[in-house]
């Protein structure tokens, strides 16, 4: 049978960013694949080191484009960790309740990136819709809709605006709650989508354990509740309660499940950071007037919170000056979208390709950065 080499990406619909994915195939089974990361994000890391600390806020969210809120807080906490700074508790609930707005939104584009490569355009015109309402927030919040360099070392940047945004918050909350049986029949209830997702694009607990994978990747596979929010609890999630959703069987329908049940759960999440949140100030003052001269004391830091993909990370070290010295992210979709790509797509249809990449949540700039 003749082989033929086929590109999905960066033009095609289902794959993320200017990521490219190269496949050889012989009918319509993939034989062989790799990633081009499209080198739109290279060098981040580097560049990190050329730019003082507050320069770096406006770099870090294009890590990940779509979840960008997971590299501040994790830059702005390894920066506190080396600078000994205390974040004021007002801060930490607003961060929460940024970090969960933000874990809907990207569950929300994943679920309706399902409709694409299968026709569902329903799906994907409601998902969609209800994101656009999130980036609204984020809007009215920070002034900016995708990158909100919002949270900075020692707090937030402003405080939530005086117009009603949290009673607008819940009243979406509710409302989103109230259509989740909808989702469900729309997506991976439909008979259609469901005979595309069943049973395929399987992620066995070997391979998590091989590749280290985490998230829900690990956690429909393994059957447990592995979540840094739990096991190590940072901002105010150790004051909150909610149950972190697990599966036995990781085949692409378990993966989305777990996703549709993480909404809920930061639906839950964000109503208590709103009734619990006190008054007060939202950020601690650094060198005022002379931040881009502001030096953090020597030493080296791992800071790492839960994205939704799994573990998100930032190791960094100070020698003492106004850059960091060295910085490294551990991106949280990199095992499952370099080394799964070239080792386990291979075996999939290509039409199924595009269901692969979302629904193993392959975010392309932490692999490219």
């Amino acid at each position: 049978m003749r082989k033929l080499k086929l590109f999905l990406g960066p033009q095609h619909p289902g794959m993320h960013g200017n990521a490219a994915i190269h496949m050889y195939v012989e009918g319509d089974i993939i034989k062989k694949s790799y990633l081009l990361p499209g080198m739109l994000h290279r060098g981040f890391e580097k560049g990190m080191e050329r730019h003082s600390f507050v320069n770096n806020i406006s770099l870090i969210p294009r890590v990940c484009v779509v979840e960008p809120d997971i590299n501040e807080l994790a830059f702005a906490m390894a920066v506190e960790k080396l600078a000994d700074l205390k974040v004021p508790e007002r801060a930490e609930w607003i961060r929460m309740i940024i970090m969960e707005l933000a874990r809907i939104s990207i569950h929300l584009m994943a679920y309706g990136g399902l409709g694409g490569p299968t026709g569902n355009y329903t799906l994907m015109y409601h998902a969609h819709a209800d994101r656009n309402t999130i980036l609204g927030f984020f809007e009215r919040i920070t002034g900016h809709r995708v990158y909100h360099q919002y949270i900075v070392p020692g707090g937030v940047r402003k405080d939530l605006p005086n117009d009603g945004i949290e009673a607008d918050i819940l009243d979406f909350l509710t409302d989103l709650e109230n259509r989740y049986d909808e989702y469900r029949d729309l997506g991976i209830e439909n008979p259609t989508l469901l005979a595309r997702i069943k049973d395929t694009i399987l992620l066995p607990e070997e391979v998590v354990w091989e590749l280290g994978v985490t998230g829900i990747g690990m956690r429909s596979a393994v059957n447990k509740p592995y979540d840094i929010r739990k096991k190590m609890p940072y901002c105010k999630y150790d004051e909150v309660e909610f149950n972190v959703p697990v599966s036995n069987y990781s085949d692409a329908r378990s993966r989305v499940d777990l996703k549709l049940k993480e909404v809920v759960q930061s639906i839950r999440i964000i109503r208590q950071c709103i009734d619990k949140m006190p008054e007060g100030k939202v950020r601690v003052p650094i060198a005022q007037g002379q931040s881009m001269r502001w030096t953090v004391p020597k030493g080296h830091v791992y800071s790492v919170v839960e994205s939704s993909r799994g573990e998100f990370g930032y190791y960094m070290v100070s020698n003492g000056g106004t850059h960091p010295y060295r910085v490294g992210v551990r991106g949280a979709s990199y095992p499952q979208g370099l080394l799964g790509i070239e080792k386990y797509m291979p075996g999939t249809r290509i039409d199924d390709a595009a269901l692969w990449v979302d629904t193993m949540g392959v975010c392309s700039p932490e692999i490219d950065r």
